[in-house]
């Protein structure tokens, strides 16, 4: 996930100390917006922005970097009362910016005060009041899902699980009730951000308003350079494209999960069950490899087990520091010591693919100041997330980009895969900082989560197998097939979640989704584009969106969905210039130098341009398309549909009763633990 919080929801500035440091009256006059000169031209008022920006920017960032890393009242007071400076600092300059409508400026101008109106996913309201509320109930909900624990018990038999912990149950547990216990478990931590939600959709509604959009919905569908209702209309084209192999990866995944739980326990009237994907939000099945593997004796390509074997290997090299008879200390020591270890060693590969095409290596100051695994002493929201601290840093001075990124790493395949995708994020933030900061963002935000993935789709077996993680491949069909079906599970299946996410919160800003039916109409949307559903009713008490990581943070979604389209269109672009001859699936251009030469060249573009001319530039077609979608998967659809022969595929997009009581919480859910 892209971390641009300035670019994306929430942003603020000033410094920690300077904040502590100043009186009440004084505090308020260093927050005062200056004034615009007067008789500034529309170029002069950009080029003012853009080095105002520059300046704030590392002040903003640090307070993120806080909030995320440091959770605890303090950090989210401080959060709070940056991101408040920061989007009274913005709403100044699109006023300011009025007076420029109407007349001639150049295209790079004009672009540049569209991406600043555009600028935030939080747009605030004027009011002052109304701006440190919304601020406050921005890092509030962010804070209670970063501490969220699922607790059981009570007194010395009391046991709490964080988000990682029940994870680790769906991903690795086939006990049907433990797994449906850490499912619910998580959903719990949500409940009590209901009320807060509703009066933040509320305000940042009125924000959008206030900034001409009909509501905040519109305005998030306005940042595609083209307008709201087409960018509406395009994704539900590329869903009709990719449609019907979902459905057949649905129907073959529910026919497997039917053979381990039982005909009633493996589906929900035709749906998969919600606690039974191996994901807590049923947008990656890869976790189900086990029983969804296709050919049991095809060549392995579970890495998972050679990174625990690595790290293993860190293990008893660390614990060998403790000589001969290590103490009870000294063994957590170095477990820890392996687990730093081995985080490091999986970012250093995933570093070498883009080093591979020519691109620099980050920064040494990426290595000391990112978050590698999670910390002992306090909170932090794991999710994992990249960071540009400075725009690249100023022009002239020392110090140079301070990128980062923020992960508790474990060593499996899903966290590695996800180091290659936030790398994307880095390597796109360090190829544009050369940039004006209105132009420091992706060509769209389907852009920037499309440039990891780029990669992780490049990493075939044969790649697997030349930096040891897999063994020797055969060369066959039933090989294909398995390699096929392992990147199904991480990509097919998240195309319509991808989708529903955000007709969930667009619903909620037009009006058609009312506070009184938000837990309605989210499993109504899960059920009508997913085709899962829980396995008991999930009344208006439950407020599952919040589980979610993306609700509370208010990021945008749509952007998931468009970058899983757009990969597949950047990979095959680069297999072009790379000179690949063959099918798509097997094409891997890792070490290929000028392929990675086409990727910076559209990289380094940011939001210079509209991202059709920058699209075009690396694909030769303007236009976002699934037909790379269905050429790299044409195999395995046609084995899917050979698979799924006499099974009823689709599903009644009903669930349970969702209007229902919800039934009494099995134990206590602590969002959020104050710390004094």
């Amino acid at each position: 996930m892209k971390q641009r919080h300035l670019l994306l929801a929430l942003a603020v500035g000033a410094s920690v100390l300077a904040l502590s440091a100043c009186k009440k009256d004084e505090s308020k006059d260093a927050a005062a917006p200056a004034a615009a000169p007067k008789g500034e031209t529309a170029d002069q008022f950009v080029a003012r922005v853009n080095q105002e920006l520059r300046k704030m920017y590392p002040e903003i960032t640090a307070s993120q970097w806080l909030s995320n890393t440091y959770i605890n009242d303090d950090s989210q007071l401080l959060e709070a009362k940056y991101n408040e400076r920061y989007l009274a600092q913005l709403n100044v300059w699109i006023e300011q910016a009025r007076k420029f409508e109407g007349q001639q400026m150049s295209p790079e101008t004009a672009r540049a005060i569209q991406l600043l109106k555009l600028s935030t996913a939080m747009p605030a309201p004027k009011d002052p009041v109304k701006l440190e509320e919304i601020t406050k109930l921005a890092s509030k909900m962010g804070g209670m899902y970063g501490a969220g624990k699922y607790c059981t018990g009570e007194g010395d038999a009391k046991k709490c699980r964080d988000l990682g912990q029940l994870e680790d149950v769906l991903r690795s547990s086939r006990d049907y009730d433990a797994q449906l216990d850490a499912w619910q478990g998580w959903h719990t931590i949500a409940q009590p951000m209901r009320k807060d939600y509703t009066r933040f959709a509320e305000l940042v509604n009125e924000g959008a308003k206030e900034l001409g959009y009909a509501d905040a919905g519109e305005m998030w569908r306005s940042g595609y350079d083209m307008t709201p209702a087409e960018i509406a209309a395009e994704t539900d084209r590329l869903w009709g494209q990719v449609k019907p192999l979902y459905e057949q990866l649905h129907c073959y995944t529910r026919t497997k999960l039917q053979a381990t739980y039982g005909v009633e326990k493996g589906q929900v009237n035709g749906m998969l069950p919600a606690h039974l994907t191996g994901n807590m939000w049923q947008q990656d099945w890869g976790n189900l490899w086990d029983m969804l593997q296709p050919y049991k004796n095809a060549g392995s390509l579970d890495i998972s087990e050679a990174l625990k074997a690595q790290y293993q290997a860190d293990f008893v090299k660390e614990l060998g520091k403790a000589g001969p008879a290590p103490t009870t200390e000294q063994q957590f020591q170095a477990e820890r010591a392996a687990q730093l270890a081995v985080a490091k060693q999986m970012t250093e590969r995933a570093q070498d693919f883009y080093v591979s095409l020519g691109m620099p290596k980050l920064p040494e100051s990426y290595w000391s100041r990112t978050q590698f695994i999670k910390p002992l002493d306090r909170d932090v929201v794991c999710h994992a997330s990249a960071w540009d601290m400075n725009m690249g840093g100023e022009p002239g001075k020392e110090g140079g980009p301070d990128v980062r990124t923020k992960m508790c790493i474990k060593p499996n395949e899903e966290d590695f895969t996800t180091i290659y995708h936030e790398l994307g994020h880095v390597y796109y933030y360090l190829a544009y900082n050369k940039l004006p900061p209105l132009f420091q963002n992706g060509a769209h935000d389907g852009f920037h989560e499309a440039i990891g993935d780029t990669i992780v789709l490049a990493m075939t077996p044969d790649y697997l197998k030349s930096i040891g993680l897999v063994g020797d491949q055969q060369q066959s069909h039933d090989a294909l097939i398995n390699a096929q079906m392992r990147m199904a599970l991480a990509k097919v299946s998240f195309m319509p979640f991808g989708l529903m996410i955000d007709r969930w919160r667009w619903g909620v800003f037009d009006g058609s989704i009312k506070p009184a039916d938000y837990n309605k109409a989210w499993w109504d949307l899960k059920a009508r584009y997913q085709g899962v559903a829980p396995v008991s009713a999930r009344g208006e008490d439950f407020f599952d969106p919040g589980a979610k990581y993306h609700v509370p943070g208010n990021t945008p979604y749509t952007r998931y969905f468009l970058s899983h389209i757009l990969q597949f269109q950047f990979y095959k672009g680069l297999c072009d210039a790379a000179g690949y001859k063959g099918p798509l699936y097997n094409c891997s251009f890792y070490g290929n130098k000028v392929a990675g030469q086409r990727f910076w060249a559209m990289l380094e573009k940011g939001a210079s341009q509209p991202w059709q001319a920058t699209l075009k530039e690396l694909t030769g077609t303007e236009k976002m398309d699934a037909s790379a979608v269905l050429e790299y998967f044409a195999p395995l659809q046609e084995w899917l549909k050979q698979q799924n022969e006499g099974q009823t595929c689709g599903w009644q997009p009903t669930p349970p009763a969702t209007t229902a009581a919800a039934p009494a919480a099995p134990a206590k859910a602590e969002p959020a633990r104050k710390q004094g």
